[in-house]
């Protein structure tokens, strides 16, 4: 997928996850910084060219593997601000790009027999722009879903302290 694709539809999977402890506004920014940061590690650092050709590698494209790449940008923000739900938003962020990246051609990795395979669920082109569109929707529709829960939990407090 395209990398502002994996920005959209990481931040809005974290922010509807980061609203219920942090509040929409401050879940927002801090998903968006670690969206942000992991994927773009994720991508220009698990990326190489071999004959002319950009391809995926198994040092960032792999379930486990990208999940210290998402927790990269959420420990100093996690020190700074002390909130554990911060380095639940960073575990869960590289996954989030794996989720993507598993529906294009090239897929993601995982260890068959001691050897690196790849895993390609619907073999998308990476810059097909229903697909890619697709996610962008799916990530604004969360980021509008976290802002409704934001509405809901302000309402249920207000309640609880009448």
């Amino acid at each position: 997928m395209k990398l502002v694709t994996h920005y959209v539809f990481t931040t809005g999977i974290l922010t509807i996850m980061a609203t219920p402890f942090l509040g929409f506004y401050s879940g927002l920014i801090f998903s968006f910084i670690i969206s942000w940061v992991s994927n773009t590690l994720i991508d220009r650092l698990g990326h190489e060219t071999r004959g002319g050709y950009i391809r995926r590698t198994p040092r960032t494209h792999t379930l486990f593997r990208s999940i210290p790449w998402g927790l990269i940008p959420a420990v100093p923000i996690a020190i700074l601000g002390g909130d554990l739900p911060i380095m639940v938003l960073g575990v869960i962020a590289g996954p989030s790009h794996m989720l993507l990246d598993v529906f294009t051609e090239r897929g993601i990795y995982v260890k068959r027999c001691g050897k690196w395979k790849r895993l390609a669920l619907a073999h998308f082109s990476y810059n097909n722009p229903l697909v890619n569109g697709i996610a962008i929707v799916i990530g604004a529709l969360l980021l509008y879903l976290a802002l409704q829960v934001q509405d809901q939990s302000v309402l249920t407090v207000s309640h609880l302290l009448q």
